[in-house]
């Protein structure tokens, strides 16, 4: 499907049009639209073609289209696309705004309770009526209009014994739509040994979009209207097996940031291809053989069509998914189209790649027919003996389509060995005419939902989920005993995370809990999320799953007997809910069917929770924004960023000498700007780390905020920075490169307080000489994690978290103990005036 149809906002009465277009072989030639999953009548020419149009809308006409395309070679369904009708004279967006919650500083509480929330607002990102006369076409996504921001009032929040000022969306109101740019970014590495893939190819489809960096990364902009991204990583020097991955993203803009990794192809083995050969799969780590590849006699072909009776060099890697490690190596998702063109889920007994070439040139051979036996001893659910298929992966749409059914056979002949029982094989047949990635897979229709949300901290607030977190989910195979396979995987899915959190599709089953488990990971920006404890007690409030279902479920983080293991994952019988038990049907799990019950869950529902480690670490802008979400980005002078195309996060780092850790705060205020000087940008706190090698020192890495244009991209602000140890601190150096820069660009900041630096933001990206950190990235997130990265490091590139506190310091403070009950300077700073 090249074309899905476009979601549409009308009045009744107005008309709409969608479209959709698939591509293959043979061209479709047929298409037909569902209205909510139901077939619309044909005959209507257009109702038969790609085109749906209706003319006259009523309310009743509302909900969701999508088409199906369809061949003698089979069918594709698109995604559905959402008509909302409006009655006449009824407000798609509301002037009044909804709540959105921010925490305010420590310093700040706001009632008896000590609450440091705030209310400020947030328009929701829904569209406005468009126009159906704007597109002629009436195809591909309309430019029109979206609910946004149209009015933010400043207003002065009460704060130790001064104000803090903060901006509130005071109305909503339609707007042209914001078209953020949609990012995959990612680092490409080799399964085994990390090595990272340099200068690789990459393809969208059938296209070459360019390649991969030294270090491996790459960056992929989303293409409009694309619903599943289907990447492939070739390997100029042929080392590693091509990569067909399809790649999650945040339609609503921003980067998101995957790890990818590429199976290194097996050693060749020399064969002869006048005679009769056979190939192992699976036979790695002393294992019995899943099957085996047989070659006959003559079987190899030159791409001429000629037979080619030489040495063949035979490289066939196979892809055990008894071994866990391969999960996060293997291709696509899985995925294959059914008859109905349904995108429905796979479950791999193993897959192979396969690459034929002749032993003196090199050149490329083809084979076939060829015999792939598989030992039916291997496959413990009787049904799927009758279910199993033999695939290949079709790399440009990242499915499985299907080779051939495997039939069984007994083994005998001159094959059979003494002193074995009799085995049986299924036995399937195909034809390698191109290099592709083959697949021993049966459909599994026992499918549920996971529900699972991530959080900034451990507080699990509900005004403090993240957004754009990938969470995966590995399909784990059924525990030993139960009568299935007991592999270490089955499948795997990744969904990004949204405002109301994810829903990941799983194996499940209704008859035992037990029967199939999952392993979830959640990632953002490249940092792995901790899950909840399980150990050495569970609690049920904190998972986020009430009892009885939790114990039903078996919840166990990576780390529940062993200690010394990560807590970055979690494991869980997939329970099929009990539609007749009322304790069930509350989340986490989900019948198949209930996908948009998940989907809208609240966030009182029953969910799984992942969380980021941040201790001691703080951060307010005084225009409230998302780094999670860039559509809630607002053009503003006082924006902490003020550009969402691009982010540029700039850390210094300090160094504090004395007996303890320290909390380190930036206040980042206006400085050269007409527009801005001396008004407050925000904040941000952290807590300094102890060097491992010094003795009564300590280091922090503090964002400030990066001078440059703001965001009308006219004038430049070297924004006012001040750095603030708490406690009693003395200022006692300043990095010399920096002090060299500072008073070659002039103005100068006033540092006539020992207790504090002050500097007016550099604007060239300096590095970590001067004990500047500056990183620029599509991803806010990102952008922030690589700068800290590095300024721990005390580096231009290392990723090290582990604090080095002589190295590359821009600032050194001497500390003592605050005497108790003194105010600190660090406090009465906070929310120093302007004209202070």
């Amino acid at each position: 499907m090249v074309l899905h149809p476009a979601a549409k906002v009308r009045e009744a009465g107005q008309d709409v049009t969608f479209c959709c277009e698939a591509a293959g072989t043979p061209a479709p030639q047929k298409y037909s639209w569902y209205h909510n999953g139901t077939l619309l009548e044909e005959g209507s020419p257009q109702r038969s073609s790609g085109r749906l149009s209706l003319k006259g809308l009523a309310q009743e006409q509302a909900g969701t289209y999508h088409c199906k395309a369809s061949s003698e070679a089979g069918a594709i369904r698109s995604s559905p696309a959402q008509l909302t009708v409006l009655a006449q004279g009824q407000q798609s967006c509301r002037a009044e705004p909804e709540p959105s919650l921010v925490e305010l500083p420590s310093e700040c509480p706001q009632d008896a309770s000590g609450s440091r929330w705030y209310n400020v607002g947030r328009c929701p990102a829904s569209p406005c009526p468009g126009d159906p006369g704007e597109e002629p076409s009436g195809c591909g996504e309309e430019s029109g209009l979206c609910c946004g921001v149209r009015r933010m009032e400043l207003r002065q929040v009460p704060c130790a014994g001064s104000v803090l000022p903060v901006k509130v969306v005071a109305e909503c109101g339609c707007g042209p739509c914001a078209r953020p740019r949609v990012l995959v970014q990612g680092r490409v590495t080799a399964a085994d040994t990390g090595e990272p893939l340099r200068f690789g190819h990459i393809f969208l489809g059938g296209t070459k979009v360019g390649y991969t960096g030294y270090q491996g990364s790459f960056t992929i902009e989303v293409p409009p209207d694309t619903r599943r991204l289907v990447t492939r990583f070739v390997d100029g020097q042929q080392r590693l097996v091509d990569a067909v991955k399809v790649l999650p993203f945040d339609r609503r803009g921003g980067a998101v940031y995957q790890e990818v990794k590429m199976l290194r192809k097996k050693e060749p083995v020399e064969l002869d291809g006048g005679r009769s050969n056979a190939i192992p799969l699976g036979e790695a780590g002393g294992r019995e053989p899943v099957g085996e590849l047989v070659l006959p006699a003559g079987v190899f072909l030159r791409p001429s069509g000629e037979v080619f009776n030489g040495t063949v060099k035979a490289s066939v890697t196979f892809v055990d998914p008894r071994d866990m490690g391969t999960a996060s190596a293997a291709s696509s998702d899985l995925s294959f189209a059914n008859a109905e063109g349904e995108i429905v889920p796979l479950r791999t007994y193993g897959m192979f790649a396969v690459d034929f070439r002749e032993g003196d040139s090199g050149a490329a051979l083809q084979a076939g027919p060829v015999q792939v036996r598989m030992d039916a001893g291997q496959v413990w659910m009787p049904e799927h003996l009758h279910k199993m298929k033999l695939w290949s992966l079709n790399p440009e749409s990242g499915l499985w389509e299907e080779e051939g059914v495997l039939r069984p056979a007994a083994e005998g002949g001159p094959r059979r060995k003494k002193k074995r029982e009799e085995r049986t094989f299924l036995v399937g047949n195909l034809e390698i005419r191109e290099r592709r990635l083959f697949n021993l897979d049966v459909p599994e229709e026992r499918r549920c939902f996971v529900k699972v949300r991530a959080y900034s901290n451990e507080k699990f607030n509900p005004y403090e989920q993240l957004e754009g977190v990938v969470i995966s989910l590995v399909n784990l195979e059924p525990q030993p005993g139960f009568p299935s396979n007991p592999r270490a995987w089955g499948r795997f899915d990744s969904v990004v995370t949204g405002p109301n959190g994810a829903c990941l599709p799983a194996f499940c089953d209704s008859r035992r809990p037990d029967a199939y488990t999952a392993l979830v990971t959640a990632t953002l920006g490249g940092e792995e999320l901790e899950a909840v404890a399980s150990s050495p007690k569970l609690n049920p409030n904190a998972v986020g799953v009430a009892q009885p279902y939790l114990g039903k479920l078996g919840y166990r983080r990576s780390d529940h007997e062993d200690a010394a293991l990560k807590k970055t994952a979690f494991q869980i019988n997939v329970a099929k809910p009990d539609p007749n038990n009322v304790d069930e049907n509350n989340g986490p799990v989900y019948s198949y069917r209930s996908l948009r019950e998940c989907e809208e869950a609240p966030v009182s529902a029953n969910h799984l929770r992942f969380y980021r480690v941040e201790v001691d670490k703080y951060e307010y802008n005084v225009v409230p924004f998302k780094e999670s979400d860039v559509t809630s980005w607002t053009g503003d002078y006082l924006a902490w960023w003020p550009n969402p195309q691009e982010f540029r996060a700039c850390y210094i780092k300090v160094q504090l000498e004395g007996p303890q850790e320290y909390m380190v705060r930036s206040r980042n205020a206006g400085g050269s700007h007409p527009r801005t000087r001396g008004q407050l940008y925000g904040l941000r706190d952290s807590r300094s780390v102890r060097d491992p090698l010094l003795d009564n020192t300590s280091g922090a890495c503090v964002e400030f905020k990066c001078g440059g244009m703001l965001f009308d991209q006219s004038l430049v602000d070297r924004t006012l920075v001040s750095i603030v140890p708490q406690g009693s601190c003395r200022r006692t150096a300043i990095n010399g490169l920096l002090r060299d820069y500072l008073s070659r660009h002039p103005p100068l900041a006033d540092n006539n307080h020992t207790g504090a630096f002050s500097m007016l933001a550099p604007l060239d990206p300096l590095g970590h000489n001067y004990g500047i950190y500056t990183v620029t990235d599509q991803n806010p997130r990102l952008a922030k994690e690589i700068a800290i990265g590095r300024c721990f490091a005390g580096t231009s590139d290392g990723f090290s978290r582990e604090m080095r506190a002589g190295e590359g310091t821009a600032v050194t403070f001497t500390c003592q103990e605050r005497p108790p009950g003194r105010e600190s300077f660090f406090q009465r700073l906070l929310t120093a005036p302007a004209e202070a």
